[in-house]
């Protein structure tokens, strides 16, 4: 028997926007005018952008800052728009109410069915964004962030893979301890030896 290929629904940005609105169930990024449904997020993913965005929350204060997590979209182009797992913007300028377009930081957890995109895809997408300073892509199965950064909009992107100490932040201009990220989670089990 034959496979056949998946359906993929091609969508213009005001039809998207007028999808998510429709959706009371199902969210979906847009990836080059293709519609991906995304799937729910495990219990200690969701206690990891919860503990991050308090953190970001705590420091960005009574700023220009404001600290979003996943129900609020990311607009990279007119074709392509994700929810990321939390970011920040402190560009006054940035109002649109339905989409960010300028952030300074984006966050994703790493969860298996989105590894791949998180580290390839979205970070070469993230990177095209002219506002970023800084996308940090936090590991769930160990204490381990790879935090990519540029000192600024002009300058090259590095890359660092920290595993304790403290994660710089460029906005709000601050740090984060690794053990405050992932304290109180359960440790994972390790798998078993084949």
């Amino acid at each position: 028997m034959r496979e056949t290929a998946p359906e993929y629904i091609t969508v213009d940005y005001q039809e998207y926007l007028r999808i998510e609105e429709a959706s009371t169930d199902v969210r979906h990024e847009l990836v080059g005018g293709v519609l991906h449904a995304m799937v729910g997020a495990s219990r200690r993913h969701n206690r990891m952008i919860m503990r991050l965005a308090s953190l970001l929350d705590r420091a960005a204060s009574d700023g220009p800052c404001e600290v979003f997590v996943n129900e609020v979209k990311l607009r990279i182009a007119w074709d392509t728009v994700y929810y990321p797992d939390a970011m920040v913007a402190c560009d006054p300028n940035d109002d649109d109410p339905l989409v960010v377009n300028r952030p300074c930081l984006v966050i994703e957890v790493l969860s298996p069915s989105t590894s791949a995109t998180d580290r390839r895809e979205k970070l070469l997408a993230y990177r095209t964004l002219p506002s970023l300073l800084a996308y940090l892509v936090i590991h769930q199965d160990e204490q381990c962030v790879e935090r990519h950064w540029r000192e600024t909009v002009d300058a090259p992107w590095q890359v660092a893979f920290l595993t304790d100490g403290h994660v710089p932040i460029p906005c709000p201009e601050t740090s984060i301890a690794l053990v405050d990220v992932y304290a109180g989670l359960p440790s994972v089990p390790s798998s078993p030896a084949s």
